[in-house]
């Protein structure tokens, strides 16, 4: 992306010359003429004028680099990242690139996915210019046991994200952010690691920011919404983008220096299965009913039963209807 002249551009406040932009760049003007127009083909509104130059009237709410690290001020989160317009699944490459050496920190986002999944190998809808489909790569210092509240963490920086958006988020256990009954954002944690460390953490989010009830496929009208229908109107996505990085950013630093119990409290804060009479399906199928109680420091579900409690670290969890 032409950087350079965007942000002289953004300096400028107004109108600015060819002629001087060429100069501060040590470049032709045609090759200023170039990069304009490279802007605009990329969704920049410019317009010129006779002896005044060009003027930058709105940025593209566009999933790029040059706007997302456009004032994010995060120490870790983001200090790299890499954009794209279509990929199979972000986190697929971000954990090829971390098996290759990238660095703490790093992320990956594109404009859409085409098999983009969630937990339990559930497909993910991730249509393109509607909302963000983003994957962080940790390197962090706990344990590996540790790894699976990673989840829980990236949930709460969604949260925290909504709230910048005068939006109230709703968890369920443990990673699920529901509106009205439906689902706006889906979480999925994957590791590498050996018994006493972790080699890396990549953790993909998928946002369903402004897409319409028509924009669904039949099968997810039900059961998937997005931020615009909860809000009302459309919500800028680099913006939201970058409310989520920061508050990452704060969180997994707090989590290094604290561990998880603050992340643990946090959730606790936001959640909507606490309390519910709740239908658990396990990952071998087996299931049950219960009062979902708390989650215990691992981030484990704690269901009481007709029999005792039950400890719940994987499976599918409902929240039945009150009788």
């Amino acid at each position: 992306m032409s950087s350079d002249v965007l942000e002289l551009l953004r300096a400028a406040g107004g109108y600015i010359s060819g002629e001087k932009m060429a100069e501060r760049l040590g470049v032709t003007r045609a090759a200023v003429w170039k990069k304009i127009a490279a802007l605009r083909d990329a969704g920049y509104d410019i317009s010129s004028a006779p002896r005044s130059g060009y003027i930058l009237h709105a940025a593209p709410d566009r999933l790029i680099e040059a706007e997302i690290t456009r004032g994010l001020g995060t120490e870790l989160i983001g200090q790299k990242i890499i954009c794209y317009d279509v990929v199979d699944s972000t986190n697929l490459i971000l954990k090829d690139l971390a098996r290759d050496g990238a660095e703490n920190g790093m992320v990956v986002v594109a404009d859409s996915q085409g098999t983009g999944r969630g937990r339990m190998e559930r497909a993910f809808f991730s249509p393109p210019g509607k909302g963000i489909w983003v994957s962080i790569l940790l390197r962090p210092t706990f344990l590996p046991q540790e790894a699976p509240k990673c989840t829980l963490m990236a949930a709460v920086a969604v949260a925290r994200a909504m709230e910048k958006f005068g939006l109230r988020a709703a968890i369920k256990w443990p990673n699920d952010i529901m509106y009205d009954g439906r689902k706006l954002v889906g979480i999925l944690t994957e590791m590498s690691a050996e018994m006493d460390r972790v080699n890396y953490v990549v953790i993909g989010t998928g946002i369903n920011v402004n897409i319409a009830p028509e924009d669904f496929p039949e099968e997810l009208c039900a059961v998937a919404t997005s931020l615009m229908q909860m809000k009302g109107e459309p919500l800028s996505r680099v913006e939201f983008l970058q409310e989520f990085l920061r508050a990452m950013d704060v969180l997994y630093a707090d989590v290094q220096r604290e561990g998880f119990a603050p992340v643990l409290a946090a959730w606790r804060s936001y959640a909507v299965t606490l309390g519910q009479n709740v239908r658990v399906i396990g990952p071998v199928g087996e299931e049950f009913e219960g009062i979902a109680a708390d989650i215990d420091e691992e981030g484990a579900l704690l269901i009481d039963t007709a029999t005792g409690q039950r400890r719940v670290l994987a499976g599918d969890v409902s929240i039945r209807p009150k009788q």
